[in-house]
């Protein structure tokens, strides 16, 4: 039988020991001596400040680079980041890096969800899984080049006392209950805090819908979007992780994606990336043929259906590549000085073959509802 992994003593005490206090300390607090408004507002608002450090700064800066920011936001997000107590930016991003690069490869993804919720959520920290490779940071060379990264990284456990001490003491001290903000903004906070985003290791790959790819677990869903700060749209997020935003639609939760867009106008984010709505529209439309084609199999006249979805789907593709084609050529055409007759003449070709689109798209989700 092979040995497991040398235990991480230190890893252990903090996450038991803050879960103990979070769950019995805190309610003893409030029996004897209660909280007030003012404890939970702080608690809130420290919990989006810690959390929202990762999804911005850890997760889409850093780890994936979705976007550019300001030394000044980077600063902050790389304090909030220790205030998290999640490992440095450096660390984090490297191993997400692998994640992403080996996602469900036990022998290789450090949180890989084949090997179930427990280790995929707090499991893979408890124990020396990593080994030699733990200080092996040659997949992030470009995040060493980065100032405030690497200042964070070597000043990582000074940042990490002066902020999770720091800041529930000084609002001790503001509101006269040093005690009570040290069990709310200090552990409360903390350990929802790492809940939250352990979920995204672990739920977001068990838990939702697969609407872009069934490649790999990662899952889409709306109620650990909002416990995550848009990190729950999982499934877009693996197929497209070039994307700074997880929930693509206006409607879906995602105040990390609304924040680093604020930012832009205030000049202290830009180069944000997304990606193209045909690539986007083309893998919705390859999952809802393959889930169809599924259902068709059990139809004695599977292989006439099959045949049938084929070829609508292979139309609208060629119409969906065709209108990426004129979508760039129109949004040049605004960006050059063109004549008031080419222009309109461009113009005029995308907005038809946009509203063809439509009617096909349209079409499409009828065959879908037929042959199903």
């Amino acid at each position: 039988m092979k040995n497991k992994p040398p235990i991480l003593w230190t890893n252990v005490l903090v996450f038991l020991l803050t879960f103990l206090v979070a769950a019995i300390g805190v309610p003893a607090y409030a029996y004897f001596y209660g909280f007030e408004t003012v404890h939970w507002v702080a608690t809130i608002l420290t919990l989006g400040y810690a959390g929202m450090s990762i999804t911005i700064g850890y997760h889409r800066l850093w780890a994936h680079k979705t976007f550019e920011a300001h030394p000044i936001l980077q600063f902050i997000l790389a304090l909030g980041g220790a205030f998290a107590l999640q490992n440095s930016a450096l660390h984090w991003s490297s191993d997400h890096r692998v994640h992403h690069k080996f996602v469900d490869q036990n022998d290789k993804d450090p949180y890989s969800a084949k090997k179930g919720f427990w280790y995929s959520h707090i499991g893979w920290m408890l124990r020396d899984y990593q080994g030699d490779s733990y200080s092996d940071y040659s997949n992030v060379r470009d995040l060493q080049k980065n100032k405030v990264v690497m200042w964070q990284h070597k000043h990582y456990l000074a940042l990490v006392i002066a902020m999770n001490f720091g800041i529930p003491l000084i609002l001790g001290f503001i509101y006269n209950d040093i005690m009570g903000m040290l069990l709310t903004v200090g552990v409360l906070r903390l350990v929802l805090s790492h809940h939250f985003t352990f979920f995204i290791n672990s739920l977001a790959h068990i838990w939702g819908s697969q609407p872009y790819t069934d490649k790999n677990t990662a899952r889409d869903n709306g109620v650990l979007a909002f416990l995550t700060y848009g990190e729950g749209y999982h499934n877009y997020h693996h197929i497209f992780e070039t994307d700074y935003r997880n929930g693509i639609l206006w409607w879906q939760f995602d105040p990390t994606k609304w924040f680093i867009k604020g930012c832009s106008y205030l000049g202290l984010t830009k180069n944000l990336r997304k990606v193209p709505d045909v690539k986007i529209v083309a893998a919705k439309l390859k999952m809802q043929k393959f889930k169809t084609e599924n259902k068709l199999l059990a139809k004695p006249n599977h292989q006439e259906l099959i045949a049938k979805l084929e070829e609508e789907y292979q139309q609208l593709i060629e119409r969906i590549k065709l209108y990426g084609q004129v979508q760039k050529e129109y949004l040049m055409a605004k960006k050059q000085k063109m004549s008031d007759a080419a222009f309109s003449e461009i113009k005029q070709n995308y907005k038809q073959l946009k509203q063809q689109i439509a009617e096909q798209q349209k079409q499409w989700q009828q065959t879908l509802l037929q042959l199903a």
